[in-house]
């Protein structure tokens, strides 16, 4: 498995978690990360002097900069030195696994040779390259507390009228562990802003927001499905975070991880959806709300032979996380690579970054207000959010110089003339001195290249005579400064003086050969 990078949001949402109290372990999980490295940016958060005491105020983009310049491993293939010992004795490691032994006992028996690796190293080792895999027997497990645990899945319910034609409708379906009360959220849509749309309704039918949240691994909230350690978007991991729920995806293409809510999909679909007639996705989405609440949640379930509702209002309901005031901005996490305008593009829209970023490729984090642009966890710049097709440019960003041209600034570019002398000054102001002044930025380009050819003060006489004869063109100063070269060429060195040959014929010989001729 190659090398990847924790990005600045797990980092985050690791120091977060140990602030408030968790251990390595559960902050780890809670980020997405392993446990050994939660362990490694926590460490380098306690040396440059994060304190428990201290809150999440200390969290600022600067220190988690410098967390992650400290803490990021250098791994250019990909892989730790632990890794590297494994190779060196994978057939040893294939054949234990051929064997029957258990990764625990493989590294029982590497630590006997001296070869000590830590165990998520070896677990993913064995999975990989030696055929490793688990063998379990499915059991029932035991139903977690209440208000702890929420279950999640996506469920195909069938055609729904959309204007004039129909499309497939998905159901986002919600299922209390402990209760088993239903929320189920239609949508024509998987995508990231849908799945939020549907959390957020979720935490408004329940009034309060669950602990833990168990989906699939769905590519909405996961960028990297893995049944270890998965990849989790930046932007629903951020969402997480502020709604103060902790994400434990189930394993890919285990279904027993989320029991609870498998066999509900198919409740939904056959007791709620088949045989009905729905007049668009409003309809379908407050009906579905009413059936949640008056149908699946007074049944008598099966398995706990209670009312759903009834158990939630009574049980669940009282120690829910507090339900969300505002509605979440949504972010859009980007990788833009700096062109060489020192622009990235973000939502079809321009933003200037340091030039000495040219060619890179950073993590831009665009909401409804700002953007912000991180190189390696550092944030290196913020912009006020544009529409598409515009664009925010910082004159701070453009190398020494060029800030000028970049931002069309007329009235720099006549101070940058004056100082080379009243007259560059003034011939430089008249040439500016048009209804589009822009375009006439590139004469006194040309003008500024004259002076440094030539001299400023030669550049300032040649722009004196030019004034005074009225005559406002850089290729008139151009060939008076050429000419004034020339005369003092002239006046230096003698007329050259012209040598008769020796054999040379004289003219009028070749003028009686004409006349015979004729």
């Amino acid at each position: 498995m190659a090398f990847r990078e924790v990005t600045v949001v797990q980092v985050k949402q690791v120091l977060r978690g140990w602030l408030r109290g968790e251990g390595e372990r559960t902050a780890a999980r809670g980020a997405g990360v392993a446990r050994m490295t939660a362990r490694k940016y926590i460490a380098a958060a306690v040396e440059l002097g994060l304190d428990r005491s201290g809150g999440e105020g200390q969290l600022t983009d600067e220190l988690i900069g410098q967390i992650c310049e400290r803490a990021r491993p250098r791994r250019p293939e990909g892989h730790g030195e632990a890794w590297q010992k494994l190779l060196g004795v994978e057939d040893e490691v294939k054949q234990w696994v051929e064997d029957g032994l258990t990764v625990v006992k493989v590294g029982v028996l590497l630590r006997r040779q001296g070869i000590e690796v830590p165990d998520r190293t070896l677990a993913r080792f064995a999975v990989q390259r030696c055929g490793a895999g688990r063998r379990r027997q499915t059991v029932r497990v035991d139903d977690p507390p209440p208000a702890s645990e929420a279950q999640v899945d996506f469920g195909r319910l069938g055609l729904v009228p959309d204007g004039d034609k129909q499309r497939v409708c998905w159901a986002l379906v919600f299922t209390a562990c402990y209760s088993r009360h239903q929320f189920v959220w239609p949508t024509f849509s998987q995508k990231l802003d849908d799945l939020i749309a549907g959390f957020e309704a979720a935490w408004a039918f329940f009034n309060g927001v669950f602990a833990v949240v168990i989906p699939d691994q769905m590519k909405a909230a996961i960028e990297e499905a893995d049944n270890i350690s998965p990849r989790f978007n930046d932007t629903f991991l951020e969402y997480a975070e502020s709604r103060g729920f902790v994400i434990d995806p189930a394993r890919i293409r285990k279904p027993t991880d989320k029991p609870r809510v498998e066999r509900a999909v198919q409740y939904v679909r056959k007791n709620f959806f088949a045989g009905e007639h729905f007049r668009d996705l409003e309809d379908v989405r407050s009906r579905a709300e009413a059936w949640c609440r008056d149908t699946a949640g007074m049944r008598v379930h099966g398995t706990t032979r209670l009312r759903p509702l009834e158990v939630f209002l009574a049980e669940e309901q009282p120690l829910l996380l507090p339900r969300p005031g505002e509605p979440f901005d949504v972010p859009e996490w980007s990788a833009p690579k700096v062109h060489p305008d020192l622009h990235c593009q973000v939502g079809r829209a321009l933003y200037s970054v340091p030039y000495r970023l040219v060619g890179q490729r950073l993590k831009a984090r665009a909401d409804s207000r700002t953007v912000k642009f991180y190189h390696r966890g550092e944030l290196v710049k913020v912009h006020p959010r544009q529409a598409p097709g515009g664009r925010s440019t910082d004159q701070a960003d453009m190398p020494p110089g060029k800030d000028i041209y970049a931002t069309r600034s007329v009235e720099k570019l006549k101070a940058k003339a004056e100082a080379h002398g009243p007259n560059v000054g003034a011939y430089a102001a008249a040439l500016l001195a048009s209804p589009l002044p822009w375009t006439k930025m590139r004469q006194v380009y040309r003008l500024l290249g004259l002076v440094a050819k030539w001299g400023a003060e030669r550049a300032d006489r040649a722009c004196q005579r030019a004034l005074e004869a009225e005559a406002v063109d850089v290729n008139l100063v151009s060939r008076m400064l050429e000419r004034a070269k020339e005369a003092a060429a002239g006046a230096k060195e003698p007329a050259p003086v012209l040598v008769q040959g020796r054999f040379a014929r004289d003219p009028s010989e070749f003028a009686v050969v004409k006349a015979a001729r004729r």
